[in-house]
């Protein structure tokens, strides 16, 4: 597995993207520059997306801020297992979410996957051990690869957002299906990670009004 991004490796990825394929053209033009996306990777990492997950980002902080200070400031498997799910609850964490913690946390304890060295394994084979997981979809996986393992040719093709920027992308009525949008997915390779940022950024600012696009949408 190849380290993440830096800015200008970035900008050569994106340029390659639009070279072998040029229907990325448009978004590659309207989309300003972009850094990597990493955050902190293994236990924690997975740990803390999973905090995340369906709140908004300043709800998601400071109850993430809570599961720190409760854990005393060590995010570990063996600190998560040691606190009962109602103190997880505690920190403002739903029964599943807490649940999903203490089965994250038992999965490394037993030797199920190995957050310290999951760079070992290939993208594939670092997924299937993710998903098998209690709590742990293939979206998560995925992204958990993508922002916290800094890995460099994964794509979530069944996230919502990703779908309609390729349905920008190549002007179809429909957004593609999760199985279309991998399909579609596969010329990016080895860029997939930059060309899902690439998609993000694009699908971001055109929903916030920063950019438009150059066709209405249908």
């Amino acid at each position: 597995m190849q380290g993440p991004y830096w800015l200008d490796d970035i900008d050569a990825a994106r340029r390659t993207l639009v070279e072998i394929d040029p229907a990325l053209a448009r978004a590659h033009a309207l989309t300003p520059a972009f850094a990597w996306r990493r955050r902190v990777g293994g236990f924690e990492g997975l740990f803390h997306m999973i905090v995340d997950q369906q709140v908004s980002l300043a709800s998601a902080a400071a109850i993430w801020a809570r599961v720190e200070a409760g854990l005393g400031g060590e995010v570990t498997p063996e600190r998560v297992l040691a606190t009962p799910i109602e103190s997880l609850r505690g920190f403002g964490l739903s029964i599943q979410k807490a649940t999903y913690g203490h089965e994250i946390a038992r999965a490394q304890v037993d030797g199920r996957i190995d957050f310290d060295h999951l760079e070992r394994l290939s993208d594939g084979e670092a997924i299937t051990k993710l998903v098998a997981i209690k709590g742990v979809g293939k979206w998560t996986a995925e992204t958990f690869l993508m922002f916290c393992e800094g890995r460099r040719d994964v794509f979530p093709g069944g996230d919502i957002a990703l779908q309609e920027a390729m349905r920008w992308t190549d002007g179809a009525t429909l957004r593609p299906t999760e199985k279309q949008a991998y399909a579609r997915a596969e010329i990016w390779r080895p860029h997939r990670s930059v060309a899902a940022h690439l998609l993000w950024g694009w699908y971001g600012a055109v929903k916030r009004g920063e950019i438009a696009l150059e066709t209405p949408l249908s």
